[in-house]
């Protein structure tokens, strides 16, 4: 019995071990996807995120058509202006290619290119417009204002977690290893911190700051923003950590060998404790993304024409867009979703 109950735990654990790998590589393949749509933005955007088609204003989709193997569009009209209906012209097709040339942009921020995955080929340099989520209100291609949006949020929130993980980890490091004077200042000013509406405070914070920034600028105060409210309880799950591991034998033992208290935390506590703060800053990406969405949303982020997954999501207020194209308006809440889905997905398999 004792054997046949042995076998069971093994399988049991192994059949749990490779469903939390599966659900591992599914969360990196969706965040290493998104990774990659933010990196080659521009490669991947047919058209400039700020580019306007005035004829097609609130475009749905373009359907794709094929001739035998070969994706064609055709040419599109409005129908009726009120309602922003569009018929097709079926008399002409324009085919569609991969690595077109459109648009300038910078590859990697690095050298200039005008090359791109995919668009419209055209002998006459004149073709209609391949939307695959449509247009917004002022007929600008939502799928290259998406890319573009992803990659903005991604790098603030990803800059802001690393900020507020640095800032974290040395107050919460020196509190848990330090006397109790400086831990009970370090805490006192933690606790302070996490008692303050954060909401509150970050409206504050914008408060203080013209309403027109430019991206860099906006970039520069979400990050501080982020760095002032975000560090808080990384320090504090790094003091418990801390305080944890200070009596250790081999911690104890450095100690009595000489080792300076520097070394000691730096070189015995803290490599221990990393893969409990790596998890918990894994988890705050999201977090700050969704912090970045909802100042967009509230119009105190990044202002148009510079797209962001919030400002984007203002057009969900338009209930005759929303009727029609739902998943073309709802497309920045989606990726939203998707990204804290594999982000949690992956935490998950970690604390398994």
């Amino acid at each position: 019995p004792c054997g046949d109950l042995l076998l069971r735990n093994l399988s049991t654990d192994g059949f749990t071990r490779r469903r939390t790998d599966r659900v591992a590589v599914f969360g990196w393949l969706v965040i290493g996807l998104f990774a990659l749509s933010a990196v080659f933005a521009g490669f991947l955007a047919p058209y400039d995120h700020s580019a306007q088609s005035r004829f097609e204003p609130s475009a749905p989709a373009t359907t794709i058509h094929f001739s035998g193997l070969t994706p064609i569009i055709h040419p599109r009209r409005v129908e009726d202006p009120l309602r922003r209906t569009y018929t097709e012209d079926t008399s002409v097709a324009f085919p569609v290619g991969f690595f077109v040339r459109g648009y300038s942009y910078k590859l990697l921020g690095i050298g200039e290119t005008d090359v791109h995955l995919f668009g419209v080929r055209s002998t006459s340099g004149i073709a209609p417009r391949i939307n695959l989520l449509g247009t917004d209100q002022l007929g600008r291609d939502r799928f290259s204002r998406l890319l573009y949006a992803v990659r903005f949020s991604l790098i603030v929130a990803l800059i802001g977690v690393l900020v507020a993980c640095l800032v974290g980890i040395s107050i919460g490091g020196v509190s848990g290893y330090a006397g109790r004077l400086v831990d009970t200042f370090l805490m006192g000013a933690t606790d302070a911190m996490l008692a303050l509406p954060t909401l509150i405070l970050i409206l504050g914070v914008r408060a203080a700051f013209p309403l027109e920034l430019p991206m860099t600028r906006a970039a520069l105060l979400l990050l501080l923003i982020f760095a002032l409210t975000g560090w808080a309880e990384m320090a504090r799950l790094t003091r418990g950590l801390v305080l944890s591991l200070r009596k250790r034998e081999f911690v104890v033992a450095a100690v009595a060998l000489g080792v300076s208290q520097t070394r000691v935390l730096f070189r015995h506590i803290l490599p221990n404790i990393l893969p409990s703060l790596r998890t918990r800053a894994l988890l705050l990406l999201p977090t700050f993304l969704l912090a970045e969405v909802a100042l967009s949303y509230l119009g105190v982020g990044l202002q148009e024409p510079e797209p962001s997954l919030g400002n984007m999501l203002t057009a969900a207020s338009d209930l005759d867009q929303l009727r029609s194209q739902p998943f073309s308006v709802l497309s920045p809440a989606l990726a939203v979703l998707l990204f804290t889905l594999g982000v949690r997905l992956i935490g998950r398999s970690e604390r398994a």
